[in-house]
């Protein structure tokens, strides 16, 4: 075996190797985010059924939403304030990109919370819906489960007057001029109010698909299998090869030699014959 040959296996085998590495790092990422996952559903399936409570016994006034709250069913108690209703634009419902209907609520204890009363398509020949319901007037009581606040829109999205980008609550505060009593940290689904009212299309409820997480982390350590695999192929394919020239090689000269050989034998018989 030359040098050249050992350099060759040795770049296939670095090669395999790199290749494997990044599969291991795929394949880690994907255990990761299955795990997230499998986070996100025992979060849902602990809290999305549990018995409605009043707010302030999550969220305590000057106080944050705990994020293992989340799912979790509320009660409020106060009045819409619909003059600040806002829409959310771009939001995949029903097949479109449609609007979800965000109203600040006023409770009973003076804070202002955001409550997603549902979705409305867009409108047929504008980019608004052609009708937003109205919420009930007066006092209400509003039921529904928390969310924690959205990120602000990352391309820099804007949104016309009335409409926002993102769920993005302190954005809202802002917008409706209730930075200082606005609760900035989660908003409302809302799933039931009293009295009723006219109300947007209902939200669907969380999916339960845990997703391909799993199984693409399984792919790529096959992948990575694989391509040492197929490098053992590469190497051992060229050395059966290399044997099989090497015989073929080590056949010839002995054919030449044993006809030669030949040849001399039959020079001596026919000189002999001449003596």
């Amino acid at each position: 075996m030359n040098r050249r040959t050992v350099l060759r296996w040795s770049g296939y085998v670095a090669v395999a190797v790199v290749f494997a590495i990044a599969c291991v790092m795929l394949s880690n990422w994907q255990f990761a985010r299955s795990a997230e996952r499998e986070a996100e559903l025992a979060l849902v399936a602990g809290n999305y059924d549990r018995a409605p409570v009043d707010l302030a016994e999550l969220i305590a006034p000057g106080a944050a939403f705990d994020p293992s709250d989340e799912w979790r069913t509320v009660t409020l108690r106060g009045e819409y304030l619909a003059e600040d209703t806002l829409l959310v634009r771009n939001r995949p419902r029903g097949g479109t990109s449609a609007f979800e209907v965000l109203v600040p609520f006023r409770t009973d204890d003076g804070r202002v919370v955001i409550v997603d009363r549902g979705w409305v398509p867009p409108g047929r020949d504008q980019p608004e819906p052609d009708a937003v319901p109205a919420p009930p007037s007066g006092t209400a009581t509003v039921t529904g489960r928390l969310q924690p606040g959205e990120m602000s829109a990352r391309d820099g999205r804007s949104a016309p007057e009335g409409q926002v980008a993102t769920i993005d609550l302190p954005l809202i505060a802002e917008a409706i001029g209730e930075e200082s009593a606005a609760v900035t940290s989660a908003y409302v689904l809302m799933t039931d109010e009293d009295p009723g009212a006219e109300r947007p299309n209902a939200l669907e409820p969380p999916s339960e698909d845990p997703g391909p997480h799993l199984s693409y982390a399984i792919q790529w350590i096959l992948f990575a299998v694989m391509g040492f695999a197929f490098i053992w192929y590469m190497i051992r394919t060229e050395v059966a090869h290399r044997r099989e020239d090497a015989e073929s090689g080590e056949s010839v000269p002995r054919r030449r030699k044993t006809g030669r050989r030949d040849r001399d034998m039959e020079a001596e018989d026919e000189l002999l014959d001449v003596r």
